[in-house]
């Protein structure tokens, strides 16, 4: 054993065993040992990283976040006279404050269930490799402003309750903000550590399904649009200019606030059907090779202007609607909506998409707390104006939409009466039903309710109205009939 490895030994040790107050003059040695020796700098950044993963105790958080300013420091471009060159960070799991890792290189790069806390900066960062964020959770601001992916983006699953924002960002590889799950083949020795996921607990508002962000799939027996929930944006959300060189994935993401586009560049397939998109000067290149992509209703591809989305005149007078933030322009356009449908059958199955996207947006009060503020108050009734358009359309008689299908997989839906109504498949995966919720003498040709175990399961949160057998798996905390 050489002399520097017996160094490097020594300095881990030094991290791993350090009391309180004593680990900042143990990393220094570390980084000082890197800076002297390039072959020591991936080693020295896993024993720093094994450090960050492990539980945080409140009289270590300073010595946590000097330490990452540090290795952050090293990777970053410009930010030493010799920066780390082709060093990947596994801080899957890991607890950490007001991160900033603005500018940086990483090769490969770790931070699936990662709590981040304060300001998470990552603006003008590369990452030469894949990254995965998966069912990461940002308890602050989310800023990722022209930072470049050359491999595969995981974003699935992941929790934004702040501001996100990608604008000018570069995706080379698939960018994924769909279902958090992992999709693995059935020989994949990651089956035999999958109980070790420690997702962060799921305690968004109006909703109880602590286990919902673990959920893994077995590749090639599902389709990407299976598997449950996709990322969730609690603020606004801007992809403005940014590009998108593989697929651009957003199928049950959840935009709780603005999400723009505007500028963006796609090439191959995309899903992202959400009514609250602004795609003003966005193109697709056309790529189809995955398959057919999925626009938001109100917009369509103009190939002889360069691929351009632009407003769909095919759908007047119907105009985005959805998206205005008066909410008396959001109830025209239900209306408008529910006519469309009437007017025009090869359109339903769209506007049900639309409507359905719409329920899927969080509610972003406590519905259980007392007391409602006016706006409060019209953000609901907008929601149950939604709800009764659907069962309006979906009950047998004159304005009856036959044979829809209803994705509603996380929606938090209010005093829902589906009672009587007829469709096809009815996804309601994850949904939270509050106050009163009437299912009898529904009928559909398939209906979930749960991914098959804990992960994923509706939640009722009063009374409940079947009829007949209640679905298995969910759980009901009111009366049951």
């Amino acid at each position: 054993m050489d002399d520097t490895s017996t160094a490097f030994e020594a300095a881990a040790d030094r991290l791993a065993t350090a009391a309180p107050g004593t680990r900042s003059a143990a990393v220094d040695g570390l980084i000082a040992l890197a800076d002297a020796d390039p072959e020591s700098r991936q080693p020295v950044t896993d024993a720093i990283c094994e450090w960050l993963r492990t539980p945080t105790g409140p009289d270590g958080a300073q010595e946590r976040s000097a330490a990452l300013r540090s290795l952050a420091d090293r990777l970053r471009v410009g930010g030493t006279a010799s920066p780390w060159d082709g060093i990947s960070v596994d801080l899957d799991g890991a607890t950490l404050v007001d991160a900033d890792f603005r500018g940086c290189r990483l090769d490969g790069a770790g931070f699936a269930d990662t709590r981040f806390h304060g300001t998470t900066v990552f603006d003008g960062a590369t990452f030469e490799d894949d990254v995965t964020f998966q069912r990461a959770v940002f308890h602050g601001d989310a800023a990722f402003t022209g930072a470049r992916f050359e491999g595969d983006a995981w974003f699935g699953r992941v929790r934004v309750r702040g501001r996100a924002d990608f604008t000018g960002a570069a995706f080379e590889g698939t960018a994924w903000f769909g279902r958090g799950t992992d999709t693995w083949w059935e020989e994949d020795e990651a089956w035999e550590t999958v109980e070790e996921i420690d997702p962060a607990p799921w305690n968004e508002p109006n909703e109880d399904d602590p286990e919902w962000p673990v959920a893994v799939l077995v590749e090639d027996y599902q389709d990407w649009e299976e598997g449950g929930d996709g990322a969730r944006f609690a603020g606004d959300v801007s992809f403005v200019d940014a590009s998108f060189a593989g697929p651009a994935w957003f199928y049950h993401a959840r935009f709780g606030a603005r999400a723009a586009f505007a500028g963006a560049r796609f090439a191959e397939r995309v899903h992202l059907d959400q009514p609250a998109v602004d795609l003003t000067g966005a193109h697709w290149a056309g790529g189809t090779e995955d398959g057919e992509s999925v626009w938001p209703l109100g917009w369509a591809v103009r190939p002889a202007e360069g691929g351009a989305l632009v407003p769909d005149a095919s759908v007047e007078p119907y105009a985005r609607q959805l998206a205005d933030a008066d909410p008396a322009v959001r109830s025209a356009g239900l209306r408008i909506l529910a006519r469309l449908g009437d007017d025009r059958p090869d359109l339903r199955q769209e506007v049900v998409v639309a409507l359905c996207q719409f329920l899927r947006v969080p509610v972003p009060f406590d519905l259980r707390a007392d007391g409602r503020t006016e706006e409060q108050a019209t953000l609901l009734r907008l929601r149950q104006e939604a709800q009764w358009t659907l069962a309006r359309r979906l009950r047998p008689g004159s304005e009856q939409w036959p044979g829809m299908h209803l994705f509603l997989c996380g929606a938090t839906l209010v005093d829902l009466d589906l009672s009587g109504c007829e469709a096809g498949y009815a996804e309601f995966v994850g949904a939270q039903f509050h106050g009163t919720t009437r299912f009898d003498g529904s009928r559909f040709e398939r209906a979930s309710f749960t991914l098959g175990g804990p992960s994923g399961r509706a939640t009722f949160h009063g009374d409940a109205v079947f009829g007949a057998a209640p679905p298995d798996g969910v759980v009901f905390h009111g009366a049951v009939t």
